[in-house]
């Protein structure tokens, strides 16, 4: 009996030293791997299905979505439902796998985008419907860097008048006005723009950015729904003059101990020859980004601090040499004051050491009349969330 027992012992010792040195299989609480099969990348028509499989046989993950633009079941079944890009994600435990699904309209129901044909949205839900296609709701005519001017420009006192008229009709509509009063466009509030008046308006009037703007200084077009009307870089603006001497101060601006904080944007132009610092290139081709020199820089405060970003309580400037130079912006198109900063006031473009930035022009601010734009107006008080004629 003891012979038998010390038999049975060495049997378990030799199983279990093969065991440890990896000879026998040993169990596993989760896959070695979890793989899609057979893509990392594909393309659906709205609309339509795709079932993903797995390589590995027998196990259940979790299946995910990054948007809305799929819905994915916990077979693997996804259903393409807007267009726009998405990561499809298989789970289990701390391993997973992922697939690019790029989801596009059918050929035959794809706007098309031609500067000879294509017109501004007419209504805040038509923006709204062609910002979820990649589709600005504005002019295709990408701007010169320098503004076009209004020929002409009210003053008062001897300086330039910014108008303080609300275009408000409603609160996701504002109209845009010349130095008349006359309807020249509106923006919508959630449309893509591009052009150098439609920004600035925009800006001004909602205190945001247009839909097809992002924080990224480095985005591709490729990777936007936007394409080539993908707009780069709104961050903060410091505005700190002591490490940029040739910029000029801003108006109660955070960085030189003022209490307003201002914000930067690109303008996407037809080059940067101002500054030999950046290529003569345009902003965007549809394939790369090429940023120049042109920024909209707008202070952004909320003074009484109830949470409300109240309309006409900032300012709202161009700068298309590096930040050199600055204009700002009246409220009107083609309204740009007095142009100020290194460049104007003699300096060399960008030089810490030879400049010589002019001092902020104020502004004298008035309303300028707008009665022809609608029979009745009605404008839009944020603060109040009220509508009055």
């Amino acid at each position: 009996m003891r012979k038998i027992l010390l038999s049975i012992i060495s049997i378990l010792l030799l199983i279990g030293i093969i065991s440890s040195c990896g000879l026998l299989p040993t169990r596993q609480d989760t896959p070695i791997s979890v793989t899609i099969k057979d893509y990392n990348r594909v393309e659906l028509v709205v609309g339509q299905t795709l079932q993903l499989q797995l390589v590995e046989q027998g196990i259940t993950v979790t299946w995910s979505a990054s948007s809305d633009a799929v819905t994915v079941s916990q077979s693997g079944l996804v259903t393409a439902v807007r267009e726009g890009k998405v990561i499809v994600t298989a789970s289990l435990g701390d391993k997973s796998d992922m697939i690019m699904v790029e989801v596009v309209l059918a050929p035959s129901e794809k706007p098309e985008i031609d500067d000879g044909t294509h017109k501004p949205a007419t209504s805040y839900a038509e923006a709204l419907e062609r910002s979820a296609q990649g589709i600005p709701s504005g002019y295709l005519t990408v701007p010169d860097q320098a503004p076009t001017i209004s020929a002409y420009r009210p003053m008062q006192d001897g300086k330039y008048i910014r108008n303080t008229a609300s275009g408000f009709i409603d609160s996701n509509t504002y109209v845009v006005v010349d130095a008349y009063g006359n309807e020249v466009f509106r923006v919508y509030r959630g449309g893509g723009y591009i052009t150098l008046e439609e920004v600035a308006a925009y800006v001004y009037a909602f205190g945001d950015i247009p839909a097809n703007y992002t924080s990224s200084k480095s985005m591709e077009p490729e990777n936007s729904i936007w394409g080539e009307y993908l707009r780069l870089n709104h961050t903060k603006f410091s505005g700190n003059t002591q490490k940029y001497p040739y910029e000029p101060v801003l108006p109660n601006i955070s960085g030189c101990g003022g209490d307003l904080y201002y914000y930067e944007i690109d303008i996407g132009t037809t080059g940067t020859d101002c500054d030999p610092g950046y290529s003569v290139r345009i902003y965007n081709d549809g394939e790369r980004i090429t940023r120049g020199a042109a920024r909209i820089v707008y202070g952004k405060y909320d003074i009484d601090g109830d949470g409300v970003y109240e309309f006409g309580e900032h300012h709202v400037f161009y700068t298309y040499n590096h930040y050199n130079d600055f204009q700002e912006y009246l409220n009107y198109y083609g309204g740009w004051g007095e142009m100020f900063g290194n460049i104007t006031g003699g300096g060399t473009l960008s030089s810490k050491y030879d400049c010589s930035p002019t001092d902020y022009v104020p502004t004298v601010w008035s309303d300028l009349t707008t009665t022809t734009i609608v029979t009745t107006v009605f404008f839009f008080d944020p603060k109040k969330h009220i509508f009055f004629v």
